[in-house]
């Protein structure tokens, strides 16, 4: 059966239609991946045979701005773990971005989850290349570099609660293509188990410092240089915390530690929130 995906903007859509009498609306229900029309009745809108959501059940869902409804065999639920954190999709005109407690973890900001991660890809990823991807979240950069010609892309995140939400997520689909290798774990754990010289780019995007220290240290930066091949590349996602010590801003620390770690190239990033670097 398929899976569809309502949220507060295509609940709207579905009640102005019925508002107007009109007997079909054409709305995404997968996420703005695509758009296709759908029947309408005066007791709500139709999906299918088995999936029929009520007014008061459309009306319910535009209050909740912040969340998507997954609909399927006739349920529906919303996309989101509660079982450690809270974990959930939110819309976006494009692609979803993930949020947990509260904090965003894409740049959203006048873009798009997708395409940020995208041109974070582009940061470091050519042609052929074998790509590390660590903190992986949602899978948007590991995609983005299969789409850039990576002839193999390594895909590392912890949180089972993330890996979850983005099996479910239509966007994240591709991470199922050759190409991409899943792994679920710590990336400063994992590395170390990693040989020398074995990748050509490295995605970092990690959480943020107060959640995991380690995966900003001069060691672990360290370990990405011993993995990356000579005139390898890195884009390290970093956020803006407003984190200041002594006039030297948390970026400037990053740059001081990637450059003892051994990279040269350090440059800020400003539009993406993150530094670029090479071995």
């Amino acid at each position: 059966m398929p899976d569809y995906y309502l949220h507060s903007i295509n609940a709207r859509q579905a009640l102005d239609a019925i508002a107007k009498g009109l007997s079909c609306v054409r709305l995404s229900a997968d996420l703005n991946l695509s758009e296709r029309g759908f029947s309408l009745s005066d007791q709500g809108l139709v999906l299918d045979e088995d999936n029929r959501i009520s007014i008061d059940e459309l009306k319910r869902i535009v209050k909740k701005t912040q969340r998507i409804y997954l609909c399927r065999d006739g349920d529906m639920v919303p996309l989101e773990d509660r079982s450690s954190g809270y974990y959930k999709l939110v819309p976006t005109a494009g692609a979803p971005l993930l949020e947990i407690s509260g904090v965003k973890m894409h740049i959203s900001k006048g873009t798009d989850p997708f395409v940020s991660a995208s041109e974070m890809a582009q940061q470091a990823v050519r042609k052929g290349d074998k790509v590390l991807d660590c903190c992986s979240g949602l899978g948007y950069a590991a995609i983005a570099a299969l789409r850039l010609g990576a002839s193999e892309v390594l895909s590392i995140e912890l949180s089972r609660e993330v890996m979850g939400l983005r099996a479910q997520n239509p966007w994240s689909n591709d991470l199922a293509k050759e190409g991409i290798v899943q792994r679920q774990g710590s990336s400063f754990e994992l590395i170390g188990t990693m040989l020398s010289a074995s990748f050509d780019s490295v995605i970092h995007d990690p959480p943020r410092f107060s959640l995991a220290g380690e995966l900003y240290s001069e060691e672990f930066y360290r370990e990405i240089f011993r993995v990356l091949r000579r005139d390898g590349r890195i884009f390290h996602y970093t956020g803006n915390p407003h984190i200041v010590k002594k006039g030297s801003s948390f970026v400037d620390g990053v740059i001081r530690r990637l450059k003892a770690a051994g990279f040269r190239h350090v440059e800020k990033v400003e539009h993406l929130m993150g530094v670029s670097a090479q071995k």
